[in-house]
């Protein structure tokens, strides 16, 4: 599969290769299972600080799997748009890179 056959801009689609998509679902089920965890501390009474720490591991965590999916869209579906001559992939990524650096 090459880059061009993985995304499918006139439907709002990314057709991701079997791995890759693998990867991104482990990932985000380990982030579901932090997220599981934090609540259990706080429902425990956990100490602030030991919170605030696994609430960084998860938003390192999902700061990885953006980064995976913000690489991914950028040689499939930005480099597709730009060469079919819609510039207006440019903004469109602008506005996500700025939401994803909040």
């Amino acid at each position: 599969m090459n880059d061009q056959d993985r995304c499918c801009s006139s439907d709002r689609a990314t057709l991701r290769p079997d791995k890759i998509k693998s990867n991104l679902v482990s990932r985000l089920n380990r982030v579901e299972g932090q997220i599981r965890g934090i609540r259990g501390m706080v429902e425990k009474d956990v100490y602030c600080d030991d919170i605030l720490n696994q609430i960084a591991a998860v938003q390192s965590a999902l700061n990885a799997v953006g980064k995976m999916l913000l690489e991914g869209h950028m040689k499939s579906c930005v480099i597709e748009r730009i060469q079919q001559g819609d510039s207006e992939v440019i903004d469109e990524l602008l506005k996500t890179m700025n939401k994803l650096m909040k």
